[in-house]
């Protein structure tokens, strides 16, 4: 491995037996280091990079073949620099929260994610997708809050919009991420209620979704406790919260939790992709539930598969336009 002056990533250093390795070190400055060598293969990249919102996030961007993730773990920010290889996988952090970036590594990269019992044969679509991509895996980043508000600002609005207010609020509110980032990155806000208006406002992000988020960040420690809790029916306490909906809720749990088998109900184009895939029509959600239904379990994975097969639905009526709000 080269340095991280060249490469973005420090030396290796770490050792090679067992399937995750820590190296403890404390030196001030030096992050403490990680390899991840998964017991079968899992496509790390996709799992991780599913994780990134918008080409330009503040919290993550890649340098070479280095992804950077800065984050803010129970334990404090960290800032977590991954290697993805042929069988192993190196991790690097720094910050507070770096031991707790390295213990969440493998699960980021997909390696909770067990596709036992998934049946692609029960269309060739499907089948041929799964053929070609046998590694996909979904990764989870168990940041339940972070998750739940960055899926809050895509209520309703394009990703051109939710993701330039994302990225305003975490450059704006957000905390510099530790460690030798290839551009300065910024970890979520720790009190997303005590975000002015003015600071929405500026941003772009419309008054239901600022509403909303300030309003669920206030219960933030009892949603968290409570998703963490055994037994927790996630879709239950998410779409508790005032302008929380099943499309935010289903978006949340694949996210925070890899959930194979969440639907984003709602959803602008995944019912007609979905459709369109399966039986050369659009549909409508009821439809996608029905088509669905033969992978109860492994929704959210057939899903990713139609998104990698290649076949989507012609674009014909005009995108729909972004609407700004704020004061010319």
């Amino acid at each position: 491995m080269r340095s991280a002056t060249r490469e973005g990533m420090p030396p290796a250093g770490v050792p090679r037996s067992g399937d995750v390795a820590r190296d403890p070190r404390p030196v001030h400055g030096r992050p403490l280091e990680t390899e991840y060598r998964p017991r079968v293969p899992i496509d790390a990249r996709r799992a991780v990079m599913a994780q990134q919102q918008g080409a330009h996030d503040p919290a993550h961007t890649t340098a070479g073949p280095v992804i950077w993730r800065a984050m803010r773990t129970p334990e404090g920010v960290a800032t977590l620099a991954i290697r993805v290889g042929r069988d192993r996988i190196r991790g690097a952090a720094w910050g507070p929260g770096a031991e707790w970036a390295l213990e969440q590594l493998p699960r980021l990269c997909g390696a909770d994610d067990d596709p036992a019992g998934f049946d692609a044969s029960r269309h060739p679509l499907i089948a041929d997708a799964h053929r070609r991509h046998p590694e996909l895996r979904l990764g989870r980043t168990d940041l339940i809050f972070d998750a739940l508000a960055g899926v809050i600002f895509e209520q309703k609005v394009t990703g051109l919009q939710a993701f330039g207010a994302w990225r305003m609020i975490l450059t704006w509110f957000g905390e510099r991420a530790p460690g030798p980032t290839p551009r300065p990155m910024f970890a979520p806000p720790a009190d997303w209620h005590l975000i002015p208006s003015w600071g929405w406002h500026r941003a772009g992000l419309e008054p239901p979704q600022s509403r909303t988020i300030v309003a669920a960040a206030r219960r933030r420690a009892s949603i968290e406790r409570a998703a963490t809790a055994a037994a927790a029916d996630h879709d239950d306490i998410f779409t508790s919260l005032p302008g929380v909906g099943v499309w935010t809720s289903a978006e949340t749990r694949i996210r925070a939790f890899g959930d194979p088998d969440a639907v984003s109900v709602g959803d602008y184009h995944v019912a007609h992709e979905v459709g369109y895939a399966l039986t050369g029509h659009r549909t409508d959600d009821d439809g996608m539930l029905e088509l669905l239904e033969p992978w109860r379990g492994h929704r959210q994975r057939v899903i990713r598969l139609i998104g990698l097969s290649g076949v989507h639905e012609p674009r014909r009526g005009p995108r729909l336009h972004p609407e700004d709000h704020r004061d010319r």
